[in-house]
């Protein structure tokens, strides 16, 4: 007999699909996936039981294809065993790691498109970022775009080019965190 035909009495209803289960423990095997992705470090912030850090750990110094792929499922198994609970926490933390890694991300280019058209466009690019954020030193910001406009015309090394990009990454980072 299947275990869809088995009727549960308590619940008035059948119990998982054989199509639900097959769907869940492959949902748990991507899980072990992007856990064997994660560096050491990372790996230590997830919250999980020191057993299945280890197993994750063993896949990640497994070369062997097959035998990666292997462990990769020893650990999916050992993941299915925990409470659904356990795993929502390991996936949240996943996916707020990298929602940050985005805000990050997006957070630099905002930056690098900043300095880039400092140092292109000169006071025209200053005019248009000092009245988004009226707190930032002109005369300073206004020096290093012309240095880094200097430093790239004469192919010397970009000192000021970089001192641009912290205070640009400086500014920016703290009006983002005001709003």
């Amino acid at each position: 007999m299947h275990e869809e035909d088995q009727y549960n009495e308590d619940e008035g209803e059948f119990g998982p699909s054989r199509s639900e289960e097959r769907r869940d423990a492959l949902a748990v095997l991507e899980l072990a996936k992007r856990l064997v992705e994660q560096p050491e470090a990372r790996l230590v912030q997830i919250p999980m039981d020191e057993d299945l850090r280890d197993l994750a750990r063993a896949a990640q110094r497994i070369t062997a294809q097959i035998a990666h792929k292997r462990q990769v499922q020893f650990l999916a198994k050992h993941l299915r065993r925990e409470e659904p609970e356990a795993l929502d926490a390991i996936r949240a933390a996943l996916d707020h790691d990298k929602s940050d890694h985005r805000r990050e991300a997006q957070a630099l280019h905002q930056v690098e498109y900043w300095r880039d058209r400092l140092v292109a466009e000169g006071d025209a690019a200053l005019t248009e970022l000092l009245d988004k954020h009226p707190a930032a030193d002109r005369q300073h910001l206004r020096q290093l775009a012309r240095n880094a406009a200097l430093e790239k015309t004469r192919n010397k090394p970009p000192h000021a080019f970089r001192e641009l990009f912290r205070e640009l990454r400086d500014l920016l980072g703290d009006s983002s965190a005001d709003d």
